[in-house]
């Protein structure tokens, strides 16, 4: 078995999270601006055995697309381009931002940290991983 890799996508930051080898636990890996994601998940496809990616879509309560949809179907696009051989996925990212701000919450960090962006992106990024396992 190889990881799976959780990925919330946005057009300034990209949150990134990972499954033990097992995939039986999820932890948050990284926040990385967009410019550099290629670059990144390159060099850490390379050096880890990711059997599967899962990116959050973003959709309104409705099902429709938001403004940010467009931008996560032409990052997916270019992800089954570049990597044919792993199985790339969508997962509805509903609510995963008010979760990881509540999670953070829950877990004690303090108001200053819970501000960073990127903590956020890549906590978010850990729900939508979570929300795909429990739905295997």
């Amino acid at each position: 078995m190889g990881r799976i890799l959780g990925i919330d996508y946005g057009t300034k930051r990209v949150g990134l999270a990972t499954t033990d080898p097992m995939q039986i636990v999820t932890s948050p890996l990284e926040t990385i601006h967009t410019q550099d994601i290629f670059d990144y998940l390159g060099n850490y496809i390379s050096s880890e055995d990711v059997e599967g990616i899962v990116v959050g879509m973003p959709l309104k309560s409705d099902g429709s697309p938001t403004d940010s949809t467009p931008h996560v179907i032409g990052f997916i696009r270019k992800l089954k381009k570049l990597y044919p051989h792993i199985n790339i996925v969508e997962e509805d990212e509903a609510f995963t931002s008010k979760m990881a701000v509540q999670a953070m919450i829950d877990g004690g960090m303090k108001k200053k940290d819970r501000q960073k962006k990127g903590n956020l992106d890549k906590l978010s990024a850990t729900f939508i991983l979570k929300s795909y396992l429990e739905n295997l």
